[in-house]
């Protein structure tokens, strides 16, 4: 039997046929209905996704979501093979500047998916919430601000760089999603990065502390524009 979205997929495909107007309303169809799936709280109506966010963003969504439905009840490998290479191939990496005209900037999956490009807080976010959607536990997921060695192993510059820090378990070593690399490796691994600290929905760590995320202005932010799409979690 065909799934909810590859039905609403050929639906859309048909209206995708009738030019520009169609694709938009076949992007929007998606987004007001593709939500049940992943607990959106309100429909998101098409003018007000091509009017925000583009058809650029409409047809990056309409396979993020076959994606997550796809993901859903999968083994966690799995989930985080196909989430960080859908990102990482389909998000071109580029400046908070060149995007948003202003020198830091966290932007919701969407938000990215309208300029189909990032930085490495851009990434990090969509394939956190990306994980999310697609049913992997909250725990096991950090954002983690690190401290990025350039230049070989004898370097002394660094930068600082965002990555996604997956935990099979609250005491094992995290798997590492990055922007720069596509392999995922375990941090031990990743000598090149340096932890300063880590966050999620709801807590933040610097080193073995752990409190609360309202310092997080901007991780506040987003994560009530994501409330303002239609998300929940």
């Amino acid at each position: 039997m065909p799934t909810f979205l590859s039905s609403l997929a050929t639906l859309c495909r048909a209206v995708r046929r009738q030019g520009r107007i169609g694709r938009l309303l076949a992007g929007g169809v998606v987004l007001a209905l593709s939500g049940m799936l992943f607990a959106v709280a309100r429909d998101l109506p098409a003018p007000q996704v091509a009017v925000r966010y583009g058809p650029q963003a409409v047809r990056l969504y309409q396979d993020w979501t076959v994606l997550l439905n796809r993901l859903h009840d999968s083994p966690d490998p799995v989930r985080l093979a196909a989430v960080n290479q859908f990102i990482n191939r389909r998000i071109r990496y580029a400046d908070d500047e060149s995007i948003w005209h202003q020198p830091d900037y966290w932007p919701t999956p969407l938000e990215t998916f309208g300029k189909a490009a990032a930085n490495c807080q851009g990434f990090t976010i969509a394939k956190y919430f990306s994980l999310r959607l697609a049913g992997m536990a909250p725990d096991k997921l950090r954002l983690t601000y690190v401290k990025a060695r350039i230049g070989g192993p004898d370097s002394t510059l660094s930068q600082a760089h965002m990555v996604l820090a997956y935990y099979p378990t609250p005491t094992a070593e995290p798997l590492i999603l990055d922007s720069l690399i596509t392999s995922i490796l375990p941090a031990s691994q990743r000598p090149d990065l340096t932890p300063v600290f880590s966050f999620d929905a709801e807590r933040l760590w610097v080193g073995s502390t752990r409190t609360t995320i309202d310092k997080l202005t901007r991780w506040r932010q987003v994560m009530d524009k994501m409330r303002a799409e239609g998300f929940t979690f």
